[in-house]
């Protein structure tokens, strides 16, 4: 497997297991992984927020982990990585106003590079214009943003387990997906894992 560049754009209060546990996955198969956050460098930290479905109307939300940031915002180069990774909880509703996180987002998308998406990530691909005529699953409060942006919403299948790949989109619905998604990204990065 070559080893891919893969930069994570994160923001206070992103959901603990959609940041988490990609990164680690990511980087126990071997990719190099940065996490970036506006107004953040390397070393700072970002707080986390741990969503759960329990039975109410919306998620509940708890206090997660601090996660550290490993590159300088301001300074990064998206041209410099092979992947784009944009995990949800309430940090995209922050970063999808910051200019430069749509660039980014953007060069990523006029690239042909591969984009994973989850929960609340959407908003943010949909505020960057990159949705128009792609399927693209997300949490279902998100399925509006999807459509206005010219994008199919996929519905997510029981138990929010389920991902959908759309070219070199890859998205899903929360983190009880994160199988699917990451057994997606993977294919679309070209990652081969061997038992």
């Amino acid at each position: 497997m070559s080893a891919k560049r893969i930069l994570f754009l994160v923001g206070d209060f992103v959901e603990d297991y959609e940041v988490m546990v990609p990164y680690q996955m990511l980087f126990m198969v071997g990719h190099h992984c940065d996490a970036v956050c506006p107004e953040k460098k390397a070393g700072d930290t970002i707080a986390t927020a741990i969503h759960d479905f329990e039975g109410h109307q919306t998620y509940s939300e708890k206090p997660g982990h601090r996660f550290r940031i490993t590159a300088d915002f301001a300074s990064i180069d998206p041209a410099s990585y092979d992947a784009l990774v944009i995990p949800g909880g309430r940090a995209p509703e922050y970063l999808r106003l910051d200019e430069r996180v749509l660039d980014i987002v953007r060069h990523f998308h006029s690239a042909g590079k591969p984009i994973a998406a989850i929960c609340h990530g959407p908003q943010i691909l949909a505020a960057a214009g990159v949705l128009t005529s792609k399927a693209c699953s997300a949490y279902p409060a998100v399925a509006p943003e999807v459509r206005l942006a010219g994008g199919t919403y996929m519905a997510p299948s029981s138990g929010f387990d389920s991902a959908h790949t759309d070219g070199m989109l890859v998205t899903a619905p929360a983190w009880p997906a994160h199988p699917a998604w990451m057994r997606q990204f993977l294919q679309v990065l070209g990652s081969k894992i061997e038992a």
